[in-house]
C-alpha cells in the first residue's frame, strides 16, 4: 500500500471521470501558477459562496452560522436536520464537526461545495455537522488552524449550540472529527490534542474520519512523482501549501505534516479512525504510512481504497465512488457512536 501502483509507474495517468468533473478540476489546476502559487484573483471569483439559510431544504437540513469567537473571526456553520420523523424522533443524534480542505489556505466553511457536502453528511448521516471557519494561512500559520479546531470542541462543550441553530436534541458524547485533505490533517492534530486533554469533558471524540488527508515530508514518494498534475493537485502546489502553513524556515519534516514513523505522539484517547485514500492521488503513500504509524501505536483504523479516485472526488456527488464514502462515513458513525443515545 505504501507505493504507487504498476499502472501508476506504466503510465496510466488519465483517471477515468466525466467531462463535468474534468472541467472543474481543470479550472481549480488553472488557479496554480506553474510553480505552484496561487492566483488569488481567479480563485476570489471562482470560490463561490452560499449563505446559511434557516428554512429547511428539499432534504429537510437547516443551517446557521455561530459565533465562536469574534476576536479573530472564528466561527462555524451548523447544518441541522429541521426534524426526525420517526421512532427515534426524540433520540439526540450525533455531531460531526468538519474542517474543510483547500491546502490551508484556500476555501471556507460558505464555500458552495462544502456547504452541499455539509448538507448532504447532515442529511444522510442524520447528524449535526459544524463546519469550522478556521483561519487560513498565510495570514495565519501552524497553529492556527489546529487552535480554531480545538476551540470549536471546547466552545461546544461549554456551550452545546444554540437552540436556533439546532432543531434536535444533539448527542456530545458522539461527536466526531472530519475533514478532507487540509482538513483531515487538522482532523488528526485536533483529535489528537483533544485526546491528551479531555479526559472528564462531556464532549467526546468518538472517531475520526480523514478524507485523503494532506501529509507530507521532505521525501519524494513514488505516488508523487508518478501521480504529479494527473488531476488538480500538484507537487509544486503541495509544497507552495506547506511554505505558506508552516512557521517560516520549517521543512516539510515538520510534526505538523510528516505523521508518520516511531516518532508520531498518539494519546491513549485517540479515537478510532477512518481514512480514505484515493488511487490517484499523489499524496496517497503519505496517508498509507500514516496508517501504518496508528496501526504501530494499537490504534484501531478503518482504511478506504478507492483505486479510481482522485484528489477531491468526495466533493462531486455524480461519483459512484462519492455516494460510496458517504455509505461508509454512515457506518462508522452507527458503529463508533456513544451507545447510550441508540
Amino acid at each position: 500500500m505504501a507505493g504507487g501502483s504498476e499502472d501508476d509507474r506504466a503510465g496510466r495517468r488519465t483517471p477515468p471521470l466525466p467531462w463535468t468533473v474534468r472541467v472543474q478540476l481543470a479550472a481549480l489546476a488553472l488557479a496554480h501558477r506553474p510553480d505552484g502559487s496561487i492566483r488569488r484573483l481567479l480563485v476570489s471569483l471562482g470560490d463561490l459562496k452560499s449563505g446559511a439559510s434557516p428554512r429547511p431544504d428539499a432534504s429537510g437540513v437547516r443551517s446557521a452560522d455561530v459565533t465562536i469567537d469574534a476576536s479573530r473571526g472564528l466561527w462555524a456553520r451548523v447544518f441541522s436536520p429541521s426534524s426526525l420523523a420517526d421512532a427515534a424522533a426524540d433520540a439526540p443524534v450525533p455531531v460531526v464537526v468538519y474542517f474543510h480542505g483547500g491546502g490551508f489556505v484556500l476555501f471556507s466553511a460558505a464555500s458552495r461545495p462544502y456547504d452541499a457536502l455539509c448538507r448532504r453528511l447532515c442529511s444522510e448521516l442524520r447528524a449535526v455537522v459544524v463546519s469550522v471557519n478556521y483561519r487560513l494561512a498565510p495570514e495565519h500559520r501552524f497553529p492556527a488552524a489546529y487552535d480554531d479546531g480545538v476551540d470549536a470542541l471546547r466552545y461546544l462543550d461549554a456551550n452545546a449550540l444554540p437552540a436556533d441553530a439546532v432543531a434536535v436534541p444533539v448527542d456530545l458524547s458522539s461527536c466526531f472529527l472530519a475533514g478532507d485533505s487540509a482538513g483531515g490533517n487538522i482532523a488528526h492534530h485536533v483529535a489528537q490534542r483533544w485526546a491528551s486533554v479531555s479526559a472528564t469533558s462531556p464532549l467526546r471524540v468518538a472517531g475520526a474520519v480523514l478524507i485523503q488527508p494532506f501529509f507530507g515530508g521532505e521525501e519524494r514518494t513514488d505516488a508523487e512523482v508518478a501521480l504529479d498534475r494527473v488531476s488538480a493537485l500538484s507537487v509544486a502546489g503541495t509544497d507552495h501549501y506547506w511554505r505558506e502553513f508552516l512557521p517560516e524556515g520549517a521543512t516539510r519534516d515538520h510534526e505538523a505534516a510528516r505523521v508518520c514513523g516511531d516518532g508520531v505522539e498518539l494519546a491513549e484517547a485517540f479515537p478510532p479512525a477512518m481514512v480514505v485514500i484515493g488511487g490517484f492521488d499523489l499524496l496517497k503513500d503519505w496517508q498509507a504510512r500514516y496508517v501504518e504509524a496508528l496501526r504501530r501505536k494499537g490504534k484501531p483504523v478503518r482504511v478506504l481504497e478507492y483505486p479510481d479516485a482522485v484528489h477531491g472526488f468526495h466533493a462531486f456527488p455524480e461519483l459512484a465512488d462519492s455516494d460510496k464514502l458517504v455509505e461508509e462515513m454512515k457506518l462508522f458513525v452507527k458503529e463508533h457512536r456513544s451507545k447510550r443515545a441508540v
